[in-house]
C-alpha cells in the first residue's frame, strides 16, 4: 500500500524531545540538517520510510470539537505543505508540542526527526508527505577493520539500529478536508502510555477504508462467536471453530461484503443472524465506528485476521485437533465409565 522506491528527502530538522513529567528538557536545532553524502540520504529513506510498507491500516487527524485547525500537528502539517520552506520553524513548534503531551513516566526522551518527502506511493498514487519521526532505543555496533596485518575494532555506544523505527507517522498531502491521510507506527510503547503518541500528539481516528472495514468485521464475528454464542445456543467450541472457518471462506471467495448474505451463508439461524446485527450495532455505537452492511473486501486485512482465527481444538495436554471444515464430521460425548468427555471424528483416509 505504501511504497517508496521513487521517493525523495527534500529537507529534515531534528530537534530532541524529553518527558515533561520528569522535568527532561527539550533542544531545538538552530537549523535545518543539511545531507551532502547520498548515501546518508538513501539510510535515511530507508531508516524513515521502509517500516511503513507493511503498514496498511490509515488514519485521520481529528478534533474532538470536529475543528481541524485546532489539531496541533494538522495546523503545522498544513503550513509545510502550503510552503516547504517552512519545514524547520514549524518543526520546532512539534516538538514543543510532543514535549507538552509527554507526560507519562514511561515515556523516553529521544531525538525527533521532522522530514517533507516528495514521491512517495499511497495506494498507486505518488504523494509528498510529512514525515515525523521519533528514536528512543539506542544500541551499541562494533566496527572491524583492516590494519596493516590484522584487524581492529572500533565500537559505536548509544547509536540508531536503523532496521528499529520506535515511533513514526506519514501525513500525505491528500485529502485535507477530512483531514489528510495518516499513517502511523509505535514499536516502543504498548501500555497505557502509548496513547499519547497516537490519541494525544496525533489526535487519530481511524479511516474507514475496505481494509478497516474488512478488519473490524472479521474481528467483531469472531468476538461475536467466541464471547456471545454461548448465550444464544448450547454450542461446543468445535461448532464455533466452524463458523468461524466458514466466516474466514466467505470473506476469502467474495469480493464483496454484504451483511444479509454473509449471515444467511455463515450463521443461517433467524436467531443467530439478529443476535450477530445487534452485537455489529452496538459495537459501532460503543466505539463510535461505522461498519458498512456492504463493502469491498481487503486481501491484506483477511490476511492479518486470519492469523488471529484459531482453528485448533485444544483438549487438555493429550491432543490438538485442527478443523477445517465440515462439522458434521466431529460428535461430541461424554463417558460416563471414564467420567470423561470425547470427540469422535469421522475421516475416509488417513494421510
Amino acid at each position: 500500500m505504501i511504497s517508496h522506491f521513487e521517493a525523495t528527502l527534500n529537507s529534515l530538522s531534528i530537534h530532541q524531545s524529553g518527558n515533561k513529567l520528569l522535568d527532561e528538557k527539550y533542544k531545538l536545532s538552530a537549523r535545518p540538517f543539511r545531507i551532502e553524502d547520498e548515501t546518508l540520504s538513501q539510510l535515511l529513506l530507508q531508516y524513515f520510510l521502509a517500516p511503513f510498507e507493511k503498514v496498511n491500516e490509515l488514519y485521520r487527524l481529528s478534533h474532538p470539537s470536529n475543528d481541524l485547525q485546532l489539531n496541533e500537528v494538522y495546523h503545522f502539517a498544513e503550513m509545510i505543505f502550503n510552503n516547504p520552506e517552512t519545514l524547520h520553524e514549524n518543526s520546532e513548534q512539534i516538538t514543543r508540542h510532543l514535549y507538552d503531551v509527554s507526560n507519562h513516566p514511561k515515556i523516553k526522551s529521544g531525538e525527533l526527526y521532522v522530514v517533507h518527502f516528495t514521491g512517495i506511493q499511497l495506494e498507486g498514487e505518488l504523494f509528498d508527505a510529512l514525515g515525523i519521526f521519533k528514536s528512543e532505543s539506542k544500541e551499541s555496533y562494533l566496527k572491524v577493520y583492516p590494519d596493516n596485518d590484522g584487524f581492529g575494532i572500533q565500537y559505536e555506544q548509544e547509536a540508531i539500529n536503523i532496521k528499529k523505527l520506535d515511533k513514526g507517522c506519514l501525513v500525505f498531502n491528500t485529502e485535507k478536508e477530512e483531514g489528510y491521510k495518516v499513517a502511523v507506527i509505535d514499536h516502543t510503547n504498548k501500555g497505557t502510555e502509548a496513547v499519547y503518541w497516537v490519541d494525544e500528539f496525533l489526535k487519530l481516528t481511524i479511516l474507514n477504508n475496505s481494509y478497516n472495514q474488512t478488519h473490524n468485521a472479521l474481528g467483531i464475528y469472531k468476538n461475536f462467536v467466541t464471547e456471545k454464542l454461548d448465550e444464544i445456543y448450547d454450542i461446543t467450541k468445535a461448532q464455533k471453530i466452524d463458523m468461524l472457518n466458514r466466516s474466514m471462506n466467505y470473506f476469502k471467495e467474495k469480493e464483496e461484503f454484504d451483511i444479509n448474505e454473509f449471515s444467511n451463508e455463515v450463521i443461517g439461524d433467524p436467531k443467530g443472524i439478529n443476535s450477530f446485527k445487534e452485537y455489529k450495532q452496538n459495537y459501532e455505537k460503543e466505539y463510535e465506528t461505522e461498519i458498512g452492511d456492504n463493502f469491498s473486501i481487503s486481501i491484506q486485512a483477511i490476511k492479518k485476521q486470519a492469523r488471529n482465527y484459531k482453528s485448533i481444538l485444544k483438549l487438555d495436554k493429550n491432543f490438538h485437533i485442527y478443523i477445517h471444515g465440515n462439522n458434521e464430521l466431529i460428535e461430541k460425548g461424554f463417558d460416563e465409565k471414564k467420567n470423561m468427555n470425547y470427540y469422535k471424528v469421522y475421516f475416509r483416509e488417513e494421510n
